[in-house]
C-alpha cells in the first residue's frame, strides 16, 4: 500500500506543472487564431496611430497642414496624387492627405464618443431593469420599444435640425469652449450627444438579457445574504460578468455610428467646416467624381477599410468570448 500510494503521488506530480489559465487569456488565445480579426486589430491600431500623429509628423517635415493652401492654389485647381501630395489636393488646392487624417480624427472620436454614452446610458438601463424586474422593468422595456418604433437616424436628424446652428444648448456650447469652441466645433458635440443618445437602445436590451440570467446565481443569492446593497450588486458583481456581450456589441456599435456621421455629414447635417470627416470630405468629392475622382475614392476607401475592419474585429471578438457560437 505504501508503495503504491508513492507511485500514485509521483504520477501526479510528475511533468511540468501547467500555467492557470482564464477566460480572457483563452479569448485572446482564439482571437490570434481569426486571421480576419488579427488584420482588423492591426489596420485599426496603425489608423489610429496615423491620424492622432499624422498631422503633426507630416506639418513637422513638410509643413503642410489641413488648411494649407500654396501659391498656385489661388487658381482654385485640384492636383493630382504626387510625391508632395501623395492623395492630390481638393478644389481649394489643400492637401488631401493631410485633411483625410483630420478627418479621421473627427469620425473616431464620434463613434468611440458616441459607443462610450451608449455604454454608459445602456448598461446602466439594462441592469437595473434587469435586476429590479417586474412592472418596473415591463415599464422601462415599453420606452425601450417606443423609441425603437421611431427610426434612429429620424431622431438624430430633428435633433440635429432643431439644436444645431444657432440652437446649440449653452451646456454644449460651454463644453466645446473647453476645447476652444466655434461653430464647427459645436456641432460636433452635438453629434456626439445626438448619436450617443439613440445608440443605447440595443445595448440595454443585450445587458438585461444577460442580466436576466445571471441575478439568480449563488454568487448574487450571497452577496444578498450577507447585506450588500442593490447598487453594488448591479455594478460589482453583475455587470463584470456580463462584460464580454457588452465588449462584443460596443465594438460593433463604433462603425455603425461611424457610418451614420458619414452619411449624416454627406447631407451636410454632420461635421461642419472648417472640420472635416471622412462623410464631409466624400460629400465634397462626389461633387467633381467626374473630373477628380481622387477626391472621393481616397476618402471612401480609408473609411471603408477601418469600417470592414472593426467589423472584422467585432465577428472575432464574439467568437473568441463565446466559442459556442464559432462554425466548424
Amino acid at each position: 500500500m505504501r508503495d503504491e500510494q508513492h507511485i500514485k503521488e509521483e504520477v501526479m506530480t510528475d511533468g511540468p506543472v501547467m500555467a492557470g489559465s482564464s477566460l480572457w487569456k483563452d479569448a485572446w488565445r482564439r482571437l490570434l487564431k481569426n486571421k480576419l480579426a488579427v488584420f482588423g486589430l492591426i489596420v485599426i491600431t496603425l489608423m489610429v496611430i496615423v491620424v492622432g500623429l499624422g498631422p503633426f509628423i507630416r506639418e513637422y517635415l513638410t509643413g503642410i497642414t489641413p488648411e494649407y493652401i500654396p501659391a498656385e492654389g489661388d487658381k482654385i485647381r485640384s492636383f493630382p496624387p504626387s510625391w508632395r501630395h501623395p492623395m492630390g489636393t481638393d478644389e481649394a488646392g489643400r492637401d488631401l492627405f493631410a485633411r483625410v487624417m483630420q478627418g479621421g480624427r473627427i469620425s473616431l472620436m464620434v463613434g468611440i464618443i458616441s459607443t462610450i454614452v451608449s455604454l454608459i446610458v445602456g448598461v446602466s438601463y439594462g441592469a437595473i431593469a434587469g435586476y429590479i424586474g417586474g412592472r418596473i422593468d415591463n415599464i422601462m422595456m415599453r420606452i425601450v420599444d417606443i423609441i425603437y418604433a421611431i427610426p434612429y437616424i429620424l431622431i438624430v436628424i430633428v435633433l440635429l435640425s432643431v439644436f444645431g446652428g444657432e440652437n446649440i444648448p449653452d451646456w454644449i456650447n460651454s463644453l466645446a469652449g473647453y476645447f476652444g469652441g466655434g461653430a464647427g466645433l459645436n456641432q460636433i458635440f452635438l453629434l456626439f450627444f445626438a448619436l450617443g443618445l439613440v445608440s443605447w437602445l440595443t445595448m440595454a436590451r443585450v445587458v438585461r438579457g444577460q442580466i436576466l440570467s445571471l441575478k439568480n446565481e449563488e454568487f448574487v443569492l450571497a452577496a444578498k445574504a450577507t447585506g450588500v446593497s442593490t447598487p453594488a450588486i448591479i455594478f460589482r458583481h453583475l455587470v463584470p460578468n456580463a462584460l464580454g456581450p457588452v465588449i462584443v456589441y460596443a465594438t460593433l456599435t463604433v462603425p455603425s455610428v461611424m457610418l451614420t456621421e458619414a452619411f449624416l455629414s454627406f447631407l451636410g447635417l454632420g461635421v461642419q467646416a472648417p472640420y472635416a470627416s471622412w462623410g464631409s470630405l466624400a460629400a465634397d468629392g462626389i461633387k467633381n467624381i467626374a473630373i477628380f475622382p481622387w477626391q472621393l475614392i481616397f476618402p471612401g476607401v480609408t473609411m471603408a477599410l477601418t469600417l470592414f475592419s472593426l467589423n472584422f474585429l467585432g465577428d472575432g471578438l464574439r467568437d473568441a468570448l463565446d466559442p459556442q457560437t464559432r462554425k466548424f
